[in-house]
């Protein structure tokens, strides 16, 4: 081909006066002063030329920037046969490669190579010389050459350090193995003007020629490292390439080169669909070419299957169709739109190409051609797509193609977005060749409109993939910018990363995706999966919480079906994992739960005491061993404690029926291990004659305010025939001792973790004397206690006091002790100065003026619990009808008993209330303090939503003036 200067075919439209004629005047003028640029000097004498250097000034400030830098380039690439320009720079570039001293000289020789190449390419693309198919095809081979040439000094350097021991030192890359593979526009030879490069890297650990084989993988790593760095890194001559290795297998997991039989059997087991299609590309460009030649080969069954279905060819048509979804994508625009990505745009002319190529070229072999002009030829003669068809997408690809190097050329930036700004848009237009935005725009609304057409044709069947207003591109290994926007506009506050694990479930990083099925329904379920964890209260927490769920699973088919079948049930479990880790815990351990769930029965009636004891004698038998006994226990405690917490989340229960409800399943497993451990007992130890034993329970087991994360406070009584001097098994224990073990086994069979985990903590330190006393009570000295030594404070704990087990006989005495401690008559101003000297105690250990510590904040539930208490101890010897361990029934109690005004009880109720709502919900979401300030926005209105409130600002303000009434009421009513 001749030279550029004499074979102009086009140039940019040339606007009115501007600075780039005077900046074209200047190079005239600099031309003809130096005799070594007669030749440019003279080309300039032609109108055309000054034309098209004219528009370039005016349209590109990065060509105008590599046109003024050097003059002389400029001169060779418009004055010398264009046809031999790219050959004789290789041959340079070789040459000093081969004499670099280090690898700054190589950097240095590789950019001054670049930037020839892209005056000269974007010259000839400019003015027509070349069609924009063989600037693409240059552009391509400037890359292979960069490669290639930083490969060369790379493995020639580490044959002089003697790691490498290549069969050719002159050409150290031959036969060695080390693999390097284009994708995408560079491996179909259609490479943009300033477009990343999409590289592969493998290693043939057979081939490799390493002094030291031990270091195989560090050494390919580095040298890929190296090679990287010596393609993007920015110097005073710019960069090369920018490049991304994301393509590689499993990207997320696996280190820069990779082993061919690694990569293999990854291929073999976990690849992708928009693997296949992307490998459809795949050239050997660097390295080892014949090696790399190979490698594509033994990849070809996974590329191009004989068979393949639906649902597969589904997978690559989703990737666009999911694009479309995201920012207006779907829709035909000219500011703003992007040529690539959006409707009507290149990626829509690929994909049609590609997906029928998969669909066919398992079976028809010339169909395996990387080129997308090409393989719509080859559809076009297999009769796969209609002539006019063919005609029209080729002519839309070149012309997008050649609007897309006009867009990179104006600053070497990989951007296929139209500009939104009108002067911006005017100027590309005329770099384009139009003298309009109105002119430009018009033949690219016509050539998005075709393309969308052809597309929409070949797939109109195709059913949706993903949820209304959710779809997002998970696959590939490049974040897609529109799926980035939309997750973080979901909540998602680091979406890269969310984008990085659900590519980790692809290639099946856990047990639960190690199987194609399980990939495939992952995929149906995936887009609402992600759009139900975007809306929970806090999606972080709800996809961390998911990821780990997953990774714990042992397979994922029958999970994602359910999901799948379950719309609803996907949203509760996106709500448990994004707002109740202590659900979120259970539901990874007890997957069973699940079915639970979708027992219509589950959000009926809480169970009844009876339908718990019915669960445990079915699911614990009588024969079970102590071990087995604490498993079962744990089991069926931590499922039935979850579906009461997805009661609480989804407001089916209200806080008091929560807490009836997870203290009566705290008794009937505290009655469960009693009645194990004492036959444990027994067969070693025996019978104590006439023994028996109660479990009292206090605080918020004793007055069936339990929430998710209570512990059990008890005391365990018991009474014995005063002969009694021993227990009458094989290993005889006294009478205390015998009590004393089985209470510690007791707190062992209800506290210690087993391998199903633990099921309450517990706490013994209210029994008589506290921690300085036994740890088992006997009933004299019970009531010897509390008749002469018990604090008031003591006293102020009994009003909560409710035998949960063991014989009736012995809790009919108890009872009888508790009532006589309770109904005793008091002096009213020494209580009082005792509760007021309890609660100051208790504030300077544990005081706060935050308002969400609900318990000891200032009017918050130990303000409300003392007060009734109080007004219990001091009313119930004349009005015994008070008495009630549960504070809320004991506050309307004393109202009704007129021991307690009715706008007082109303007071203390709504709070007492509004305490324990809060914290039903806090305990079940939060395993640390709750913070307004951190807390996300939906954990807050699940609060509100709690204390009927329509916001968490009005629940604040409410929750404000409800504390300060309780504690103006505890100044009037404590005295």
């Amino acid at each position: 081909m001749g030279l550029i200067s004499e074979n102009i075919v086009e140039t940019p439209f040339v606007p009115g006066i501007g600075p780039h004629r005077d900046r074209l005047a200047g190079l005239i003028v600099n031309a003809g002063r130096d005799p070594a640029l007669e030749r440019l000097s003279g080309a300039l004498q032609r109108s055309v030329v000054r034309q098209l250097l004219e528009g370039i000034f005016a349209g590109s400030p990065y060509l105008q920037m590599l046109i003024e830098r050097d003059l002389l380039r400029l001169q060779r690439v418009l004055c010398d046969p264009a046809s031999d320009q790219l050959p004789r720079l290789e041959r340079e570039l070789f040459e000093h490669i081969s004499a670099a001293p280090d690898i700054a000289a190589a950097m240095r020789a590789l950019r001054t190579f670049k930037n020839e190449a892209a005056l000269l390419i974007a010259l000839a693309d400019v003015s027509g010389v070349w069609t924009v198919m063989k600037a693409a095809e240059a552009l391509s081979r400037v890359a292979d050459v960069a490669l290639q040439g930083a490969i060369r000094f790379l493995l020639t350097e580490a044959t002089r350090r003697g790691d490498w021991l290549p069969p050719d030192p002159a050409n150290p890359e031959q036969g060695t193995g080390y693999i390097v593979l284009a994708m995408g526009k560079h491996g179909s030879r259609e490479l943009n003007y300033s477009s990343d490069i999409d590289l592969i890297v493998f290693f043939e650990p057979r081939r490799a020629p390493l002094r030291d084989p031990s270091t195989m993988q560090s050494f390919f790593v580095r040298l890929t490292r190296d090679l990287i760095r010596m393609m993007e890194e920015r110097t005073a001559g710019g960069y090369v390439f920018r490049t991304d290795l994301r393509l590689r297998p499993d990207a997320g997991a696996t280190q820069l080169a990779i082993a061919t039989d690694a990569a293999l059997v990854y291929y073999e087991s976990f690849g992708q669909n928009w693997e296949r299609a992307a490998l459809i590309k795949a050239r050997a460009v660097a390295g080892d070419l014949e090696a790399g030649n190979a490698m594509i080969g033994e990849l070809a069954p996974f590329v191009w299957r004989k068979y393949l279905d639906f649902a597969a060819i589904a997978d690559v048509h989703a990737m666009k169709r999911q694009i479309h979804a995201v920012k207006g994508f779907a829709d035909i625009a000219i500011a703003g739109h992007n040529i690539k990505l959006g409707a009507g745009g290149i990626r829509e002319i690929e994909f049609f190409a590609q997906t029928q190529q998969l669909i066919a070229g398992g079976r028809q072999r010339d169909l395996r051609v990387p080129e997308t002009l090409t393989a719509l030829d080859r559809l076009t003669a297999r009769g796969w797509i209609k002539e006019t068809v063919r005609d029209e997408l080729a002519a839309s690809y070149q012309f997008l193609r050649r609007v897309e190097h006009r867009l990179q050329m104006v600053a070497d930036e990989q951007t296929q977005e139209l500009p939104t700004d009108e002067t911006q848009l005017n100027r590309l237009a005329q770099f384009c060749g139009y003298p309009s935005i109105a002119a430009f725009s018009a033949d690219l609304t016509r050539v998005f409109e075709t393309v969308q057409r052809h597309y929409r044709v070949l797939f109109e069947s195709s059913p949706g993939l993903t949820a209304s207003g959710a779809n997002m591109v998970f696959a590939g290994q490049i974040d897609d910018p529109g799926t980035v926007t939309a997750l973080s506009d979901m909540g998602f506050s680091q979406p890269s990363s969310v984008l990085a694990t659900v590519r980790g479930w692809h290639h099946g990083r856990y047990a639960a995706v190690r199987s194609p099925r399980a990939r495939e329904r992952l995929t149906d379920v995936q887009p609402i999966l992600i759009s139900a964890l975007g809306a929970s209260a806090d999606p972080d927490r709800a996809f961390a919480s998911f990821d780990r769920f997953l990774s714990e699973l042992p397979e994922g088919v029958q999970l994602f079906s359910l999901l799948s079948a379950n719309p609803n049930l996907l949203r509760l479990v996106a709500a448990i994992m994004g707002t109740s880790p202590r659900l979120a815990r259970t539901l990874s351990r007890r997957r069973r739960v699940l079915d639970a769930v979708l027992d219509p029965r589950t959000f009926g009636a809480l169970p009844s005491r009876a339908d718990l004891d019915a669960v445990l004698a079915l699911e614990v038998p009588p024969e079970a061993s102590m071990p087995e006994v604490l498993d079962r226990v744990r089991v069926i405690g931590q499922e039935q404690a979850f579906l009461i917490g997805v009661r609480v989340l989804t407001g089916t229960v209200v806080a008091a029926q929560a807490g009836e409800a997870y203290a009566r399943l705290a008794e009937t497993l505290v009655c469960r291990v009693q009645d194990a451990v004492e036959d444990d007992l027994r067969r070693s130890n025996g019978r104590v004659p006439g023994g028996a034993a109660v479990v009292m329970a206090m605080g918020k087991l004793g007055g069936r305010e339990m929430t998710a994360a209570s512990d059990l406070d008890l005391i365990l009584i018991y009474d014995f025939d005063e002969t009694a001097t021993a227990s009458d098994g094989a290993k005889p224990l006294a009478p205390a001792q015998y009590y004393g073990r089985l209470t510690q086994r007791l707190i062992s069979g209800l506290s210690v973790p087993t391998a199903e985990g633990q099921l309450y903590d517990v706490d013994m330190r209210l029994r008589p004397s506290g921690q300085k006393g036994p740890l088992a009570t006997n009933l004299s000295s019970f009531i010897q206690y509390q008749a002469g030594d018990a604090w008031t404070w003591e006293h102020m704990a009994l009003t909560r006091a409710r035998i949960v087990s063991g014989p009736e006989a012995l809790r009919s005495k108890v009872n009888a002790t508790i009532h006589t401690t309770l109904t005793r008559s008091r002096d009213r101003s020494k209580t009082a100065a005792d509760v007021l000297d309890m609660r100051r105690l208790i504030a300077a250990e544990k005081g706060t003026d935050n308002i969400w510590n609900l318990k000891q904040v200032p009017g918050g539930l130990v303000d409300v619990e003392f007060i009734a208490q109080y007004l219990q101890l001091v009313s119930a010897a004349q009005h015994p009808g008070v008495l009630d361990t549960n504070t809320l029934a004991a506050i309307s109690k004393l109202a009704a008993a007129g021991v307690l005004s009715a706008s007082a009880a109303d007071t203390l109720t709504a709070a007492g209330r509004l305490l324990h709502d809060l914290g039903q919900v806090q305990r079940l979401c939060l395993d640390t303090d709750f913070d307004p300030e951190t807390a996300p926005a939906g954990l807050k209105q699940l609060m509100a939503d709690a204390a009927h409130l329509p916001s968490f600002s009005v629940l604040e303000a409410d929750l404000r003036d409800k504390l300060a009434s309780v504690r103006d009421l505890f100044k009037k009513l404590i005295v």
